[in-house]
């Protein structure tokens, strides 16, 4: 294990530098499989918690579990037609149902299948033809569901839990009675979203609603969280769509009414992935690895035993294995705290420096001389890492909480500061131009760019030969008027536009 910091830096070159965070915080690597990734141990208790958490607010909310089959048949797939249209690109085809093996030992597909099945890019044609069985009368309604799965879209560029072929998410399908309870829903999604996002992960967002370019396939209003990332790009941390009934048509799924007709019901769909580990290494982590908020870290303290002879061993691990259990009978953020002992037969700067790198929110040494003065020694992730504090014992127990809600809102606070000094209010097109046009440093973007536009396909093609995309259009901006930068057109709304991944 390297004992220095990241080489390059992530001023010097970001994507290098993020992939090796990742490589040293044994987060994930790549797989053989084209596109996808093995997420190793640590990086999968991220995505452990992740669910637990969101898991927690999905079901207080009235929502339940249930699981859908990976593969779809062709067929229903084709029925939603804009919704196909919007993943074909991307969509894996399963042709074949078995392999023979010739006489070189070599591998051939056979046994053509009747009809081809689609590995789910999404799940709403398979969840939106068992819904159709499923309701029959107002009394239905609502359905609540939301799944734990893996999708798979065919991606020809691919990063680690920002875009790979095959990732992990949460996928929520609900029906409705009306399109104002859809509606509802939606923007209740939203808002989970973005209190989780900020206060699990520390990400700070911008809540709002796509533009027409960018909603999801067949959705009739695709609304999103948007977050920036430290080389000032943007990354849709989390969406949720209304879609009307556009798929309930194409799917029949119909109910009886309180009067006796027939409609159709109204639908949403929602989801989070993998990519919000990538989120949270890129918004906090730094030149040493990777930084983690305590809510989300697996460990949230790391006890490093430090002792030179048998006795001192005995007596030291004695006081961490006690420490540990004190420490788990205290509660942050209403849960117990998270502690480990690092008892490996490693140097002590090899043990630090792992834990460095994997992000643990708060390191404790020690050492047969803590045991005599009845102290500990403190080294917390968001400071410079060879700073410390030496705590009497007790004092440090008292305030172990208190140490990691400070860290998680320091976090958030840094978050939230470099989107708001990196979003520039633009009022004409060449400094919009100029915005993203210019580098301010190797691999660092502008920013976000907020301003008046018209929401048309004209505009959009303007953006994009810059590489920039309507991100959203804000939620939370005055009612004024203004002219569109790119056509003069008097809009209502400002858009923010950016760099993304």
């Amino acid at each position: 294990m390297d004992l220095t910091g990241i080489q390059p830096t992530r001023n010097q070159n970001y994507s290098q530098w993020y992939q090796q965070v990742i490589a040293y915080a044994e987060l994930a690597e790549s797989s053989p499989a084209r596109g996808s990734m093995v997420i190793k141990p640590w990086g999968y208790a991220l995505w452990e918690i992740i669910q637990r958490e969101l898991d927690d607010r999905l079901k207080a909310t009235g929502h339940v579990n249930a699981y859908f089959p990976l593969l779809i048949p062709l067929h229903l797939i084709e029925k939603e037609a804009q919704h196909i249209a919007g993943f074909a690109k991307e969509c894996a085809v399963v042709t074949h149902h078995c392999l023979r093996a010739d006489a070189d030992g070599r591998l051939h597909p056979e046994g053509l299948l009747e009809e081809p099945y689609i590995i789910r890019p999404t799940s709403e044609a398979m969840i939106g033809t068992l819904y159709a069985r499923w309701i029959q009368s107002w009394r239905d309604l609502p359905i609540l569901i939301n799944q734990w799965a893996n999708v798979m879209r065919w991606e020809m560029r691919t990063r680690l839990f920002l875009r790979t072929s095959e990732f992990l998410w949460q996928e929520g399908h609900t029906a409705h009675a009306t399109a104002q309870e859809a509606q509802q829903e939606a923007l209740m999604i939203l808002d989970l979203y973005q209190e989780f996002v900020e206060n699990v992960l520390a990400l700070s967002v911008i809540k709002g609603e796509k533009t027409k370019g960018e909603r999801f396939p067949g959705a009739l209003t695709t609304h999103c969280i948007e977050a920036m990332m430290y080389d000032r790009k943007a990354l849709q941390a989390g969406t949720s769509h209304f879609l009307g009934q556009n798929f309930a048509k194409a799917y029949d799924i119909r109910f009886t009414d309180q009067t006796g007709q027939l409609q159709s019901a109204w639908t949403t769909s929602w989801g989070v992935s993998t990519r919000l580990i990538g989120a949270v290494i890129m918004t906090h982590s730094d030149d040493h690895g990777l930084v983690l908020p305590p809510t989300l870290a697996p460990y949230q303290i790391v006890i490093l035993p430090i002792y030179r002879t048998p006795d001192d061993q005995a007596r030291v691990l004695a006081q961490c294995q006690e420490l540990k259990e004190t420490l788990s009978n205290e509660t942050f953020r209403r849960k117990p705290i998270r502690v480990f002992i690092d008892d490996r037969p490693l140097r002590g700067g090899d043990k630090n420096w792992q834990w460095i790198k994997k992000g643990v929110p708060i390191r404790l040494e020690i050492g047969p001389r803590d045991l005599d003065n009845d102290t500990v020694c403190i080294r917390r992730r968001d400071q410079a890492c060879n700073e410390k504090q030496i705590l009497p014992k007790t004092q440090f127990i008292a305030q172990a909480a208190n140490q990691l809600n400070a860290m998680q809102n320091q976090l958030l606070a840094q978050a939230h500061d470099y989107r708001r000094i990196h979003t520039h209010e633009i009022s004409c097109l060449p400094d919009f131009i100029h915005l993203f046009a210019e580098k301010n440093q190797p691999g660092i973007q502008g920013g976000f760019a907020l301003c008046y536009a018209d929401d048309n396909e004209w505009v959009e093609k303007q953006i994009k030969a810059l590489g920039v995309t309507a991100r959203c259009i804000p939620y939370d901006q005055d009612e004024n008027e203004g002219a569109c930068i790119f056509t003069g057109k008097i809009v209502r709304k400002k858009t923010v536009f950016a760099k993304a991944y």
